[in-house]
């Protein structure tokens, strides 16, 4: 009888490294394993995702000299190989570490039964004396493809999406790419923990991918460029001239815009793959995303989108400066407070109030979630440009207004409110008109610290009589909103977004007691207080 020759041979450390991960394999079950990875989760977390996951095999990748007899040599190691496949995700990962050469080199899989699981071995050929050997050295020092498996039970898109975002979340764990293997029809998704273990999440199929984690780190460091692409749309009027005529081409659009045709080209095509504009066949039409820029429109962005690509933009320069001291970028970038130096200098002061009133959109519910019946007074303390103060007045014509405010901004807001407003020229840091049966703060307390808002709120208190109501409209942090708006606050004028909580606690200690929380618009929250007796 003439035995198959033996080619490729393994190396002792390959082979230990194999027995290893087939005595791992037999020790652990879903619930061990997932202990060990994400220990984050609770037991019943874990209990929960062992009903649609199951522990599958360990992987290890190995350095035979040949493909040729692997099965042969595992079988002469005491293994139990299954057939042979071809690798195409960890080949592609391993070209992105080692360079694209190893797109051209032939990487196997081959299972060895373990029990009801198994140990999957990729297997890559180094030669002897082959520039491949420092690839094994690297890679049997480091493991790089060395993980667990999980292979999903449930069938359908629902219960992985929940999974992935589960583990995420509340395990910790972190997308490190994957793909699909035709071979095998198996889309794999690797994951790596906290403390630097991987595992793969192993799905029937064709899946999207998890994002790369260099990718989303490129997209997220590029924001800057969609923020001036943005600024440039909305000062070259593109959704104005798109409004006036649907499906034009760059050049008619150059000659609207008096700019030069392929450079504004190439800024459409990104635009486009911002989804503020789609193009068919060389024209170009608004989405409902880009519609806000036109301008003449109830809540345009335009005047947000200059003024955020403008001074706001510089102050974020001095992001670190902030994170440093505490203190306002912006202050430090110009010399003074956001406040006076837009006062000082009319043309951005009209643009902030513009950009305020595009953002009056959080203020449509308001109206109709108070009782304002049996109030007379509306005192707005530092309402701008009287954005909610007006549609209170619209809504209410029993209502009288007072709007307290720096001379500038009454005189933005006086064209905006009807004749039975009165204007008060004032520092709410100082005093509040009295008499208000209603009082109004309206982004107004996330412009300051927290000392500064009790004095704020103090004033209030004092000015108002017992019963009298408080109306407050902020971001509420944790919402993602408030989160970005936050180091905005921190950047521009050295405030801060607060949670419900921490407004309950300002409020209380000056004399108020919150009725209500209502959800506005645009990720702002409406809170009612009450003048305690």
């Amino acid at each position: 009888m003439n035995l198959p020759v033996v080619q490729a041979r393994l190396a002792e450390a390959d082979v230990q490294r194999i027995r290893r991960a087939a005595a791992y394999v037999e020790a652990h079950d879903t619930d061990a394993v997932l202990a060990e990875l994400l220990p984050d989760l609770s037991p019943a977390e874990r209990a929960d995702v062992a009903r649609h996951l199951v522990f599958d095999h360990t992987a290890v990748l190995v350095f035979p000299d040949s493909l040729d007899g692997l099965c042969e040599e595992l079988r002469r190691q005491g293994f139990e190989p299954g057939s042979v496949t071809p690798s195409v995700v960890v080949r592609e990962r391993l070209a992105r570490r080692y360079g694209p050469t190893l797109v051209e080199t032939p990487l196997a899989i081959v299972h060895v039964t373990v029990g009801t699981r198994s140990v999957e071995i990729f297997a890559l050929p180094v030669p002897p004396d082959s520039p491949l050997e420092a690839v094994a050295a690297d890679e049997r020092e480091a493991e790089h493809e060395s993980h667990h498996a999980f292979a999903v039970t449930a069938p359908g898109p629902v219960v992985p999406a929940g999974l992935r975002l589960l583990l995420q979340e509340r395990g910790g764990a972190v997308p490190d790419g994957g793909g699909y293997n035709g071979h095998e029809n198996v889309t794999v998704l690797y994951h790596r923990t906290r403390t630097h273990r991987r595992f793969e999440i192993r799905l029937p199929g064709r899946h999207a991918p998890l994002p790369d984690p260099t990718a989303s780190l490129l997209g997220v460091m590029t924001g800057a460029w969609a923020t001036q692409a943005v600024a440039t749309m909305a000062e070259l009027r593109i959704a104005d001239h798109l409004t006036d005529h649907p499906g034009t081409d760059a050049d008619t659009l150059a000659r609207l815009t008096a700019t030069h045709p392929e450079a504004l080209r190439r800024l459409l095509r990104y635009l486009t793959s911002l989804g503020l504009l789609t193009s068919s066949d060389g024209t170009y039409h608004l989405t409902a995303t880009g519609q806000p820029l036109r301008t003449g429109t109830e809540f345009s962005l335009h005047p947000l989108a200059r003024l955020y690509a403008g001074p706001f933009y510089d102050s974020f320069a001095g992001l670190t400066h902030s994170v440093r001291t505490g203190e306002e970028a912006f202050a430090h970038r110009y010399g003074q407070h956001h406040f006076p130096y837009f006062a000082q200098h009319p043309e951005l002061g009209a643009l902030f109030h513009r950009a305020m009133a595009a953002s009056a959109e959080m203020f449509a519910p308001v109206p109709t979630l108070i009782d304002f019946s049996t109030a007379r007074r509306v005192v707005d303390v530092g309402g701008g440009n009287g954005a909610l103060l007006s549609r209170l007045l619209r809504t209410h014509a029993h209502l009288e207004g007072v709007l307290l405010e720096r001379p500038e901004a009454l005189e933005a807001a006086r064209p905006q409110l009807p004749e039975r407003c009165t204007f008060v020229p004032g520092d709410f840091t100082e005093s509040v008109p009295a008499d208000g049966d209603i009082y109004l703060l309206s982004r107004v307390l996330h412009d300051w610290d927290d000392d500064r808002c009790l004095t704020i709120l103090d004033n209030c208190a004092k000015a108002m009589h017992p019963g009298a109501q408080l109306l407050l409209v902020e971001r509420l942090l944790p919402t993602p909103t408030a989160v970005a708006w936050d180091i905005h606050m921190l950047c521009n004028v050295g405030g801060q977004e607060r949670d419900e909580d921490h407004y309950r606690v300002l409020l209380e200690k000056t004399g108020f007691e919150v009725q209500g929380c209502h959800a506005l618009p645009l990720g702002a929250s409406l809170l009612n207080a009450v003048r305690c007796r």
